[in-house]
């Protein structure tokens, strides 16, 4: 039997936080229930928002924690050819299309046919609406003629047809068991897959290297569920296998909203210098995993 290859890939984009060693120590477990490796990605596309100073802060809280990764940690920022030719794939394919439309305009061209219909406009599973398709049907050339910074869209109905569904993938729980799970991968309309202002997408870069560093079982927040999706049809896209999956449960703080950077959940750090140890940590998420007060 194949190795199980799991794996922990947090944004340093802010330090870490109950959440992030919630996920982190529930993939080392696993890995250890099962005798796989166990391995740490920087998930670091984000050019502008990832600082050296939030990985190295990274690194220090889960040596902290005593989690035993593999050395030499990928850095997604190194690997933007990787995805731009990943990308290309989908594009010779007609796949992708170029999309000029600013926020303001998406906003609008909605609004005006949720106007039109008298109904809301269809949403994507996060709750914004779906692409209201305004460059799906345009020359692309003209698209790219206008000097706009564009991103490339997934044209969802070709990419359904080059890859019919059913679509599904795996769940697994602590007893290994696979249990199937239906996708429907349309729900996200017409996906972004490269962004404007950097050359994939969080959607591209997972498969992409999930695949690349042979990655088995992924273990992640049930806020990434829904996006499983859209991952199993783009691995079947690119020729890419589709690991087992479970989301775990959320972290949440007094008022019952998910711990987040973007929120200033309190992070490991200043646990720490309040004087928590890995022990203290590792109770805390253990009373989440169990449901405990």
């Amino acid at each position: 039997m194949t190795q199980p290859v799991f794996r922990f890939a947090p944004s340093p984009n802010g330090r870490l936080h109950l959440g992030h060693a919630y996920s982190a120590l529930e993939n080392a477990r696993l890995a250890a229930d099962t005798g796989g490796r166990l391995i740490l990605r920087i998930e670091d596309i984000d050019t502008t928002r990832c600082r050296e100073d939030l990985v190295a802060a990274m690194l220090d809280d889960l040596a902290w924690l005593g989690i035993p990764f593999e050395p030499a940690p990928m850095r997604q920022s190194t690997r933007f050819p990787v995805y731009a030719a990943a990308a290309g794939r989908l594009r010779a394919r007609g796949l992708l299309y170029p999309c000029g439309c600013t926020r303001r305009e998406i906003a609008d061209a909605v609004a005006a046919r949720e106007e039109e219909t008298g109904a809301p406009a269809p949403r994507d599973p996060d709750g914004a609406p779906l692409y209201p398709g305004t460059c799906r049907g345009r020359d692309p050339a003209a698209i790219l003629a206008e000097g706009r910074l564009v991103a490339w869209r997934l044209a969802m109905d070709a990419a359904l047809a080059a890859a019919p569904g059913p679509h599904a993938y795996a769940r697994f729980d602590d007893d290994g068991a696979p249990v199937p799970v239906a996708a429907d991968p349309a729900r996200w309309g017409d996906a972004v897959i490269v962004r404007k202002e950097i050359p994939t997408s969080y959607h591209l870069a997972v498969v992409v290297d999930d695949g690349a560093q042979g990655v088995t079982h992924v273990v992640r927040g049930k806020d990434l569920e829904a996006a499983t999706d859209l991952h199993v049809l783009l691995q079947r896209l690119l020729d890419l296998p589709t690991p087992l999956y479970r989301h775990h449960g959320l972290v949440r703080d007094d008022a019952g909203e998910k711990l987040a950077k973007s929120l200033g959940s309190t992070p490991l750090a200043d646990l720490r210098a309040a004087g928590w140890t890995p022990d203290d940590v590792r109770a805390a998420v253990r009373a989440v995993a169990t449901g405990a007060p």
